[in-house]
């Protein structure tokens, strides 16, 4: 029913929206003019005041009071008794009884105000008026807070309407049963006042977020920071003014009864204002997102810094290096230790696996400590080869130390299924220990990493003494050459291990194959030979064959393949077991580890200041790494402490050629005779390449070629070889 002694009431009420918060408003551009008028109502007296826990009620008032538009209107608040009640602290209603007088007059300004038509612009004046002692996220939410009160007051009593004979008495004086009758035509302006609601809540949060900046990182004359806070005003303006317009709304409806008509312009009003607000908040979000990335700038250089300073102090044990390097909190197991695997059945790639173990940085006080850093893209060659040297580690008390693998990834955004997926199967590979999430490696670690360590891609083995100290920042190069011999793995033993070595097979073979370290012990002949020409080899080795024979030696045969040509390499392998060609490496990762082992020595040599001038050895490893780098085959035949090598072609024309100096062989010896041969097959002309990956900057700027010592010219290679 309607109310009596308003007649005029619908008249006066579509006479206020062509008056207040008309379209034209937004031909009001926020100029100086106006910046002048909000500016002169702000006359702050330093009193602050708690906003984030009325926002918290402001926001639970909102969200229960229009939770579901069509079933609030229709009495279905079943679900709101799912909605979890939060804690209504002493320190909450502490805050807001000394701010419930202020809240009560800015409700009585609303109710006042926009009742009737009144101007939505001198509505929001008064009120920034009348919080002109406030700072600017205050006046917004103790303006939010006072149309909270009213809105939820409103939507409670609908909500009880049906079930609550009190609600029932103050509907009918409020004639909101004819608010719920129109219920379906109200939709469309319920949900405009709903979106304009929830972009003004967006907003205010934003604001107090730039409040709580913190200012010893970004100050208030820094932009970003400064461009945000010159719109903080404008901002706080048209908030209220959104305010202001749903409160006339609200106030709109209350009485209407069957003068009820639709208001498009109403809704179409509340619909423009929201426009207005969220470009606001959008344009404000940016600026918020760049001051933190400022923040965050600032804090990095300085936990960097911090990282610098710890690593130039001595320490009494590693802890401190550790946790800061790995993870500075104690309210996580940082660390996982790898599951032991144990092969099964009869094929030696099939595991099964015990559990993993997580521990804190406390299990690496008082031990040597290996920093594995890679990406998750390292070669599962690698990582086989580490077990190897690691588990035998284990057997042997004198030599102690732990691995701890740092993995770095991107860690800007959230890790995506694929990537956590990849980084679990590495965990799942690794005995030792690891990190139990790519995150917790701090930016400014990362950072450290790369500038001063000089990761780029390819893996490396940062070693820690006892106290903290960096005493080799890669180390994987020593691990390849001696393994655990190397070990405490400094700089000085691998200087020291170094000056111990000379130009023999046995370094060039180690420990990777027996069956060759046994023909050197026994004094046989040995040929190591390389590559990829099916012909080749094949010729080769019948005219191997052939010139020891002649000469009278036993002469056995080993082909160790090709690095990077793992497909030609197979076929290769094949074809020598197909024609009986003698002995082969037939595994991959005994051919990768072959050629790993030499590059790691030309590096190692490389970091030592050593040059094909200046160090026999780098020469000939020099050599060998240009070798392989060809498009031919070659070979290095050996005894004792005599070698000879050369490529291919050169090589096989000697033995097709026995007979020319196989009468010298029988003076000095087979070795010494094949070195003067070939030192009268060679000419100046020669194309040497040599091959280097790219190893964290230890590819020297200039390299001359081991054959004729000239600088050799630089190119770079970008590949990608699956063959």
């Amino acid at each position: 029913m309607a109310a009596t002694g308003q007649p005029n009431k619908m008249q006066q009420q579509q006479e206020g929206v062509k008056s207040r918060d008309h379209p034209r408003f937004l031909r009001m551009n926020d100029d100086s003019t106006m910046m002048k008028q909000i500016q002169a109502t702000h006359t702050p007296d330093g009193r602050e005041v708690e906003v984030k826990p009325i926002v918290q009620v402001i926001e639970d008032i909102l969200s229960r009071a229009t939770p579901d538009i069509d079933g609030a209107l229709h009495g279905n608040h079943a679900h709101l008794e799912a909605l979890e009640d939060r804690d209504n602290t002493d320190a909450i209603r502490g805050i807001l009884e000394e701010l419930a007088y202020t809240i009560h007059k800015i409700s009585c300004e609303l109710s006042c105000k926009c009742s009737g038509g009144g101007d939505a612009h001198a509505t929001t004046m008064a009120i920034l008026n009348m919080l002109c002692h406030y700072s600017w996220d205050s006046k917004v939410v103790l303006t939010l807070a006072a149309f909270a009160a009213d809105y939820g007051e409103f939507w409670l009593v609908i909500q009880l309407y049906a079930a609550n004979p009190l609600a029932k008495s103050v509907a009918l004086l409020k004639q909101i049963p004819d608010i719920i009758e129109h219920g379906n035509s109200l939709k469309s302006r319920f949900e405009a006042l709903t979106k304009l609601i929830k972009v003004m809540l967006d907003v205010t949060k934003c604001i107090i977020e730039f409040k709580e900046l913190p200012s010893p990182y970004i100050s208030h004359d820094m932009p970003p920071m400064s461009t945000a806070l010159a719109h903080i005003p404008t901002t706080a303006y048209w908030t209220i003014r959104g305010i202001v317009a749903c409160a006339s709304q609200i106030i709109s409806l209350l009485g209407t009864g069957h003068e009820y008509i639709s208001w498009t312009n109403e809704s179409w009003e509340l619909s423009t204002l929201a426009y207005k607000v969220s470009s606001i908040h959008e344009h404000l979000m940016q600026q918020l997102i760049l001051c933190r990335q400022h923040i965050d700038d600032k804090k990095q250089l300085e936990r960097y810094s911090t990282l610098q300073r710890i690593f130039e102090r001595p320490h009494p044990d590693n802890q401190l290096i550790l946790r800061t390097v790995i993870y500075t909190k104690d309210d996580i197991q940082p660390l996982q230790r790898g599951p032991n695997k144990a092969t099964f059945g009869n094929n030696s790639l099939r595991y099964k696996f015990s559990g993993t173990i997580k521990a804190n940085i406390e299990v690496l006080r008082r031990k040597i400590v290996l920093l594995l850093i890679s990406d998750l893209h390292m070669m599962h060659e690698e990582i086989m080869i580490l077990e190897q040297f690691y588990k035998d580690a284990q057997t042997k008390p004198e030599i102690e130390y732990e691995i701890v693998w740092l993995p770095v990834v991107d860690t800007s955004k959230p890790l995506n299924e694929e990537t956590q997926s990849k980084f679990h199967d590495m965990q799942m590979e690794m005995p030792w220990y690891t990190l139990v999430d790519p995150s917790l490696l701090d930016p400014a670690v990362v950072r450290y990493i790369k500038e001063v360590w000089r990761f780029t891609k390819k893996a490396i083995l940062v070693v820690l003494d006892i106290q903290g100290k960096v005493v080799c920042q890669n180390a994987l190069h020593m691990m390849w050459i001696w393994g655990n011999f190397a070990h405490p793995f400094s700089s000085l033993k691998e200087e020291s291990l170094w000056k111990e070595e000379t130009w023999r097979l046995e370094l060039l073979i180690d420990a990777i194959d027996s069956f060759i370290l046994n023909w050197m012990a026994e004094g046989k002949y040995v040929c190591i030979y390389g590559g990829e020409v099916t012909n080749w080899i094949l010729d080769f080795n019948k005219e191997a064959q052939h010139a020891a024979g002649v000469a009278g030696i036993h002469l056995e045969m080993a082909y160790v393949g090709k690095s990077n040509a793992k497909e030609k390499v197979r076929k290769a392998t094949e074809f020598i077991i197909d024609n009986g060609l003698g002995y082969c490496w037939n595994e991959p990762t005994t051919i990768w580890f072959f050629w790993t082992r030499l590059e790691s020595m030309l590096y190692s040599k490389t970091y030592h200041g050593k040059t094909t001038a200046n160090d026999p050895i780098f020469a000939q490893i020099q050599m060998m790494l240009s070798f392989d780098a060809s498009d031919q085959g070659w070979a290095v035949i050996c005894r004792g402490t005599e070698m000879a090598k050369a490529k291919g072609d050169m090589m096989l024309r000697c033995f097709k050629e026995i007979a020319e100096w196989v009468g010298n062989a029988q003076e000095i010896g087979f070795i010494p005779a094949l070195l003067e041969y070939l030192s009268k097959l060679h000419t100046p002309e020669h194309c040497n390449r040599l091959i280097l990956p790219g190893i964290n900057g230890d590819i020297p700027e200039m390299v001359v070629c081991a054959e004729c010592g000239r600088p050799m010219e630089k190119y770079f290679m970008y590949r990608c070889c699956t063959t």
